[in-house]
């Protein structure tokens, strides 16, 4: 499901930014899309956090084979060592389970995700065992689809934005942000398009 705002978004975007505007017309014209389903778009976060996009993806095929539906139930119910075998930590096992029990028990309300601010969100999310900062923020973009998160603690991001418009130098979050200014309100999007400016597998979770 792409959002409604993408073309508006990336319009605006290549307008306000020489560099931005580059680096989408070097890209094809896929976009952001939703998976609908919270629990996994926040299972793949976990799953992702502090490896490479290709070792987080090869981690959650495996999964999938021992775990085919991949919904709370199902993680609870699965041997800690079956989880490891596919490459995950027993800490982020935890964390999945963790997320898992929330969801049983009704802790994670979706009703009302898409009419309160980013901020309640994630501190919401951040009750959950494992999950901080960065990785509500990539629910925030990858469910919800807020249209303006900058993940200021994202490796990639910080790469990306190092290589495109530092010189390759260190970029601290003050300058990142300062930076992203202008991509008001669109820096979820310019976030995606600097993911996909250093791999052409379009980032998901």
């Amino acid at each position: 499901m792409k959002p409604e705002y993408w073309k508006q978004a990336t319009n605006e975007l290549n307008l306000c930014d020489s560099t931005m505007r580059k680096i989408i017309q070097q890209l094809d014209d896929s976009a952001l899309n939703s998976r609908g389903d919270a629990f996994i778009t926040l299972a793949r976060s976990i799953v992702g956090q502090q490896i490479s996009v290709k070792a987080a993806e090869n981690i959650w095929q495996r999964i999938l084979t021992v775990i085919p539906n991949a919904s709370p139930q199902h993680f609870l119910i699965t041997e800690q060592s079956t989880l490891r075998l596919c490459g995950l930590s027993y800490r982020k096992i935890a964390y999945l389970q963790d997320l898992a029990q929330h969801f049983e028990n009704g802790n994670l309300n979706e009703t009302n995700w898409k009419e309160i601010d980013d901020e309640t969100i994630i501190t919401q999310l951040t009750q959950v065992r494992g999950i901080g900062r960065w990785t509500a923020e990539m629910f925030l973009i990858f469910h919800i689809m807020r249209p303006d998160v900058l993940p200021l603690d994202d490796i990639g991001l910080q790469r990306a934005i190092s290589q495109h418009y530092n010189n390759n130098q260190p970029i601290n979050r003050k300058e990142m942000r300062e930076l992203a200014e202008p991509w008001r309100p669109w820096r979820s999007v310019a976030t995606w398009y600097l993911w996909r400016s250093l791999d052409p597998l379009p980032v998901e979770y």
